[in-house]
């Protein structure tokens, strides 16, 4: 629909794409621009007059039918349009043509795999695998794409479900620690279940000073422990985004 003629006191609307939600037995639909509902909710794009072509609830926009006050209460407690039409577009349903369904799942399906194939490697080589293989491995675990949730979400639940049917394992981060605090050992100890793996570690005065590798989802654990706990008597450091086989080249 790339087209919608409203009455002659309403507003035309063009390169429309609509957005639909029914609650308390009522249609309740917003008209955004089109390209924009998935940015919005994928976090890309911020600036809700970037996506919405105007603050309005219609109860049909190809009409330009304007929901009722009294409907916009029952269903939503309140008549703040510019409010009604940010929970609408978080919630509803994009209607979109099958060819754009099927073109937008494709796309994202892709997406999803180039995303496991960037955080992820096989075990045994700690080198990732092509996209086609992890697109493979999507098809045989019957993986299906959610339109309303972003791609890096699902490919971060996918991933534990490949693993039964492709060794893989995320690639790590390297990262060197820093302690100057009278506490390191101490410190040390509770970030040992936090590592995967321990490069150089080294000792001089009570100082630490230790490089090792984490997973990505530790990073945030270790960096707030130290901070926490050793204050400005410690850092830490990221040095490669992912982990590196002996003579390979820097993956990321």
């Amino acid at each position: 629909m790339s087209k919608i003629f409203t009455p002659t006191n309403q507003i035309r609307l063009t390169n429309v794409a609509v957005v639909r939600m029914k609650k308390t037995g009522k249609r309740f639909e917003i008209a955004c621009y089109r390209n924009k509902v998935i940015s919005w909710r994928n976090n890309l794009e911020k600036d809700i007059d970037e996506v919405l072509q105007t603050h309005t609830v219609f109860s049909n926009v190809s009409k330009g039918q304007v929901a009722k006050k009294e409907d916009l209460i029952a269903a939503f407690g309140n008549d703040n349009q510019t409010e009604i039409c940010k929970e609408i577009l978080s919630k509803g349903e994009l209607q979109v043509s099958d060819k754009e369904r099927h073109s937008a799942l494709d796309s994202s399906f892709k997406d999803i795999a180039t995303i496991i194939t960037d955080k992820c490697v096989n075990p045994d080589t700690k080198r990732p695998y092509p996209v086609s293989m992890i697109e493979k491995a999507m098809k045989d675990v019957h993986f299906s794409v959610n339109p309303n949730h972003n791609s890096k979400q699902q490919a971060l639940e996918l991933i534990p479900k490949l693993k039964e049917v492709l060794p893989l394992e995320r690639s790590r981060m390297r990262v060197r620690v820093i302690i100057h605090s009278k506490n390191a050992k101490k410190l040390r100890e509770k970030m040992g279940p936090l590592m995967s793996e321990v490069e150089n570690e080294g000792w001089e005065g009570g100082s630490l000073n230790l490089t090792c590798l984490i997973d990505p989802g530790q990073y945030r654990e270790i960096d707030k422990l130290v901070r926490s706990e050793a204050k400005s008597a410690g850092t830490v450091e990221l040095l490669d985004l992912k982990e590196v086989t002996e003579g390979d080249k820097k993956l990321d």
